[in-house]
């Protein structure tokens, strides 16, 4: 028997949250396994004050904040460099050795960096998140570029197309839904590193921050309760960039 879709789609969340409860009540360990009644607690007073470190509500909302100036920093060089790269082999040999050589370093391990070249604060955070997001948005925009048909491209030229014409007429709306994924891609990562950016030392709000803080007075149950609004926040926004996906880029799929 084939279960419906939508019932499918809520099964594995529901078979977690029956392991969760089985758990924690034969644990019996608040400080291992909080029960969902603790976590819940949490998560339905969102307005309310945690040990002093201010509310879920304020700290999500400056994490959105931090993440959202480091994603378009990443987003605003990223793509004027992919197109360029994608459009010039000279250009993408200049870059490629160097990018390919800075790519596979996780944007955790430039924290000493950061912490050296910009101080303690708001710089090092989004100097983070900026390199988390840079590197998939660059390398989409490269590929976005670099996919567009040929025949297209040619085609405008033999009408009288200059280079600039080609290039918003042709290639943009070409790369775009590439370059969207890119986007989408870019602002999962940027949304991983901003949650640790924020427990580094000196960091005083966030999500990151609150669940460092929570940890260090053993409540367990606000641990659980910042990652979950983690998930959600990421779950909303990964939706709406696949809704404008939907709308803007069907058209993609009538190609395939």
């Amino acid at each position: 028997m084939r279960l419906p879709r939508p019932l499918l789609r809520f099964l594995l969340p529901l078979l977690i949250l029956v392991a969760w409860a089985v758990a924690s009540h034969l644990i019996a360990n608040p400080y291992i396994l909080p029960t969902i009644a603790s976590v819940l607690e949490v998560l339905l007073h969102p307005f309310q004050d945690i040990l002093g470190s201010g509310s879920l509500v304020e700290n999500a909302l400056i994490s959105i904040g931090r993440v959202a100036l480091g994603f378009l920093l990443g987003a605003l060089v990223a793509v004027p460099l992919g197109i360029l790269m994608g459009r010039s082999e000279d250009t993408k040999t200049f870059c490629d050795s160097t990018i390919e050589l800075l790519r596979p370093v996780p944007p955790l391990a430039w924290v000493p960096l950061a912490l050296a070249w910009f101080g303690i604060g708001l710089s090092s955070i989004v100097f983070i998140i900026f390199i988390g997001a840079f590197f998939p948005i660059l390398l989409n925009t490269i590929d976005g570029v670099r996919g567009v048909k040929r025949t297209w491209v040619e085609a405008a030229a033999t009408l009288g197309a200059q280079e600039r014409q080609i290039l918003v007429r042709v290639i943009l709306p070409g790369a775009l839904p590439t370059i969207w994924t890119g986007l989408r891609v870019g602002f999962g990562i940027a949304w991983m590193c901003v949650v640790a950016a924020e427990m580094l030392p000196g960091t005083t709000s966030g999500l990151g921050y609150l669940i460092l803080y929570a940890y260090n007075f053993g409540q367990m149950q606000v641990i659980l309760a910042g990652m979950v609004v983690i998930g959600l926040i990421g779950l909303s926004i990964d939706y709406l960039f696949k809704e404008v996906e939907g709308r803007k880029f069907g058209w993609r799929e009538l190609e395939r």
